[in-house]
């Protein structure tokens, strides 16, 4: 197979809905670039929960108005490689990431920069910011800061985070601890000195959750973010949080504004991203793979017990 060059190249696709067993990394058309469109030559695709529950069954794929066959992935990083009649502020050899919907993992993209949709972009990668980096920015850091900007974080706060050690919790826990507040989240026992290092103070999640923080913050906590469920929504009323400071991400509770990364601030990538170039945000890889181990990839990324970001490198 050729693959970067001439008129082939690889992409995960899917001639049916369901899980990892159905990924397949196929021999495709080098795309073709349009008006007002950039092609990336992709080096790093990161993955998100997002990526395998939007092409688990039809239903829920139509939701995202995808057909089969469909490509697999979001979040990509790289190089734009060839540009479209009329596109400014790109050039070939800039480097780039964001999202393309359902079809990052691949060796190339196609995007409209100028659309303005969360999941067909560009932004222009800063330097100290590696590619396996980058590509794990777009769903997860933007989620994150969308997140937090619902419930307004600042120096008097004590934050309760359910599911810190997640993939949005990894970027939840410091953007938090960046806008002041104290952090504490939950996890399992044996990730309790992962969310130390992240800059939470951990509490095992579970039954007797809203004791447990009781004991870790006396005088009480002033904001929440659930990104599993509902056990920390129900825990922070339970501690008298208002709903105007609680948010979820992954269910909907009544009372309860939910948060969207594609709601996110203008700006929060570019934000976040120069975060990472000072040093001030850091984004643990758990684990990288090569295209052709797409499947174990998703299985590790699936499984919800990975620390960190789980990398495609292409």
């Amino acid at each position: 197979m050729q693959t970067r060059s001439g008129t082939a190249s690889r992409a995960v696709r899917l001639d049916v809905f369901g899980g990892p067993e159905v990924l397949k990394v196929r021999e495709v058309p080098v795309p073709e670039v349009g008006p007002g469109q950039v092609r990336v030559r992709v080096t790093a695709a990161g993955l998100n929960p997002m990526d395998w529950f939007m092409t688990a069954d039809a239903d829920t794929a139509s939701r995202f108005g995808l057909t089969l066959p469909v490509g697999f992935g979001t979040d990509y990083a790289g190089v734009v490689d060839r540009v479209g009649h009329g596109v400014t502020g790109f050039a070939p050899g800039d480097r780039v990431f964001g999202g393309a919907l359902s079809r990052a993992v691949a060796d190339f993209v196609v995007i409209d920069p100028a659309a303005g949709i969360a999941a067909n972009e560009a932004h222009h990668t800063p330097d100290g910011v590696d590619d396996r980096t980058a590509a794990t920015l777009t769903i997860a850091g933007r989620t994150a800061s969308a997140a937090l900007a619902v419930v307004g974080l600042g120096p008097e706060d004590t934050v309760l985070i359910g599911g810190a050690g997640g993939g949005v919790g990894v970027f939840a826990v410091q953007l938090a601890r960046i806008a002041g507040a104290r952090v504490i989240g939950t996890g399992s026992a044996a990730s309790a000195d992962y969310l130390r290092d992240l800059g939470a103070e951990p509490v095992a999640y579970g039954d007797g959750l809203e004791d447990r923080v009781r004991a870790l913050a006396p005088r009480g906590i002033t904001a929440a973010v659930d990104l599993f469920g509902t056990e920390t929504v129900h825990a922070a009323r339970a501690l008298g949080v208002p709903d105007t400071r609680i948010t979820t991400i992954a269910t909907q509770v009544d009372g309860i504004t939910p948060a969207n990364g594609a709601n996110a601030a203008p700006g929060a990538l570019e934000e976040l991203a120069g975060l990472v170039a000072t040093g001030r945000l850091r984004v643990p890889i758990a684990a990288t793979f090569p295209i052709e181990q797409i499947r174990t990839a998703v299985e590790l990324q699936a499984s919800r017990r990975v620390k960190g970001k789980v990398v495609i490198e292409l």
